[in-house]
C-alpha cells in the first residue's frame, strides 16, 4: 500500500472536536450543499486541529440531516483516487462521500450548473454493485461482487475558496461531491476475464467543444478502477460512524483525468479506447 495511504489512514483515528462542534460543522456543510456559488470559510482554518476522523464524523451527522430533508442515499464517491492531482490539492490519499436519488442526472438532458459552487468536470468509471466487497479481496473477487461498469461523470465543486482546503474539509464537504451522470450500464456477467483485463489497461481522451483536453488512463486511477473499492473497504472497516458498502448501491471511483473547470454553454464528451465502453456526452445548461 502506499506510504501516503499509510499515513492518512493513521491520521483517522484521532478524534479532537467536541460533538457540538462537529454538528455545527456538519450543519454549516448542509447549508452550502449545492447552494449555487456560496464559499464558506475551510473548517481547518477556523479549527486548526480538525482531523479526518472529526471529518468522518461530520459526514455522518450531515448525511443525517440531507436524510432528514429527503434524500435517498444510492451510493458513494471516491475522490482523490488519481495521483496525478495529489500535489495539486495537497492531499496523500483516497476519501469517500455519499451520492443521493438527487445529485444523480440523466445524460441526455443538459445539467444546469447554477446549483454548483465552481464546479469542475470529472470523467469516471462507476460500477453498480450486485453484493457487498469485503477488505483484503483481490480484483477478481471484487469484480464478482460488481452487476454492471458505466462510463460516465461526476460534477464536483468547492465550497472553500479558489479550491484551498487541507483533507478534512474535503471529507467534511461531502468529499466535494455535486452530481453524477451514470453511463449506459454494461452487465460484467460472462465477460469477467475482459473486464479484468481492460478495466487496468484503458486509455480515455476527454474532450470540451470538440477539442481535447487532457488524456487519461485506467492506471491513473489508483492501481485501476477496481482498486477504488479495496481502499474504500479498508477506510469503511475502521470507520465507526458511517456504514460499509451494500449491495445495490452506485459507486463512481475518481477521476481518470486532471478535474476540468466546466460553464453553461459547453458539450463536454469522452472518447475511450481499449474498453467495450462507449463515450458520452454532457451539455451545461
Amino acid at each position: 500500500m502506499d506510504e501516503g495511504v499509510r499515513m492518512n489512514e493513521a491520521a483517522i483515528v484521532r478524534s479532537k472536536l467536541e460533538e457540538p462542534t462537529l454538528r455545527i460543522i456538519a450543519a454549516e456543510a448542509f447549508d452550502a450543499f449545492n447552494s449555487g456559488g456560496r464559499h464558506v470559510q475551510s473548517f481547518s482554518a477556523r479549527h486548526p486541529e480538525f482531523t479526518l476522523d472529526d471529518a468522518y464524523r461530520v459526514t455522518a451527522f450531515a448525511h443525517k440531516l440531507r436524510v432528514s430533508h429527503g434524500y435517498k442515499p444510492v451510493g458513494r464517491k471516491i475522490g482523490f483516487t488519481n495521483r496525478r492531482m495529489w500535489q495539486e490539492y495537497n492531499v496523500r490519499a483516497p476519501i469517500w462521500g455519499y451520492v443521493y436519488d438527487r445529485t444523480v442526472h440523466d445524460l441526455a438532458q443538459p445539467l444546469a450548473v447554477a446549483p454548483y459552487t465552481d464546479p469542475k468536470i470529472e470523467p469516471e468509471i462507476m460500477f453498480g454493485l450486485a453484493s457487498a466487497p469485503s477488505p483484503g479481496m483481490d480484483d477478481a473477487a471484487l469484480l464478482s461482487c460488481i452487476e454492471w461498469v458505466s462510463l460516465g461523470y461526476e460534477i464536483v465543486q468547492s465550497i472553500f475558496p479558489g479550491w484551498t482546503f487541507l483533507p478534512a474539509d474535503t471529507v467534511a464537504a461531502d468529499a466535494l461531491h455535486a452530481a453524477l451522470l451514470v453511463g449506459p450500464r454494461h452487465p460484467v456477467r460472462g465477460r469477467e476475464d475482459e473486464w479484468l483485463r481492460t478495466l487496468a489497461s484503458f486509455e480515455i481522451d476527454l474532450l470540451c467543444d470538440g477539442k481535447v483536453m487532457d488524456h487519461g488512463k485506467a492506471m491513473n486511477v489508483m492501481e485501476g478502477p477496481l482498486s477504488t473499492l479495496r481502499y474504500t473497504m479498508d477506510l469503511l472497516a475502521r470507520d465507526s460512524y458511517n456504514p460499509p458498502l451494500a449491495a445495490g448501491e452506485i459507486v463512481s471511483t475518481g477521476t481518470l483525468t486532471r478535474a476540468l473547470p466546466c460553464s453553461a454553454g459547453e458539450t463536454w464528451t469522452t472518447a475511450p479506447s481499449g474498453i467495450a465502453l462507449e463515450g458520452v456526452t454532457l451539455r451545461f445548461a
